[in-house]
């Protein structure tokens, strides 16, 4: 039985993990590295991060997405800080290493895993209004991922994101897309952060997974 994400005081799954490889917490050429933080992550909360997590990449993995999709959009989330294809792995090779990482952590405690993935979000209208959200500042975004000058130049991120919405699942994609926001610092106006709170809390979020103090807020941009 999962955790229920209510609890969680900050992102989660995926998207949590995603904003963990930052430099310079994982060097950035450093594969070991990298597998040694999702397995300190998949034992956050007795365990309970990683069973959401291992459910976000298992979404991943039985979807249609091509694996330059997924790549695309863990180098989005990460702001291309960690690359698994420099390091001889496709993006679902690294997906399927870091549900092995998860499961192993699973085992070791008294939780079982299944076989079955829980029901995606299947909500038409959360579904719209995520991706009116993602439409809505894609220009900006996709400007954002190409100029940060910390990052590798990563164009056409929208389109990725709005296939794991549309095709996936909303609630991952919203938490994505929230991670690509804060990845490249992208600004925002006060109302925008109060619509995305409020979009947050039809899916039962912890405010805190929404902003974590890492959304860009311009008041002045109303």
């Amino acid at each position: 039985m999962m955790t229920s994400h209510q609890e969680f005081d900050e992102d989660f799954g995926l998207s949590g993990l995603a904003g963990k490889f930052q430099y310079p917490h994982v060097p950035l050429d450093d594969a070991d590295a990298a597998a040694a933080l999702v397995t300190v992550m998949a034992e956050e909360w007795d365990g309970s991060y990683g069973i959401w997590l291992l459910e976000d990449v298992r979404r991943l993995l039985e979807s249609p997405l091509s694996d330059d999709l997924i790549v695309r959009l863990w180098l989005a989330a990460t702001a291309t800080h960690f690359d698994p294809t420099r390091h001889g792995m496709s993006g679902r090779d690294w997906m399927e290493r870091i549900a092995a990482l998860c499961i192993d952590r699973i085992r070791q405690g008294d939780r079982t895993t299944t076989s079955d993935l829980s029901e995606p979000t299947i909500d038409e209208g959360l579904t719209r209004s995520v991706l009116e959200q993602v439409r809505s500042v894609g220009p900006v975004l996709s400007e954002a991922a190409v100029t940060t000058s910390h990052a590798v130049p990563l164009p056409d991120i929208v389109a990725p994101l709005e296939k794991v919405i549309a095709e996936v699942d909303a609630d991952l994609g919203f938490r994505l897309f929230l991670r690509v926001m804060k990845a490249y610092f992208v600004r925002i106006s006060a109302v925008r952060q109060a619509s995305l709170l409020a979009l947050g809390e039809r899916f039962g979020y912890n405010r805190d997974v929404i902003d974590e103090g890492c959304l860009n807020v311009w008041p002045e941009l109303d």
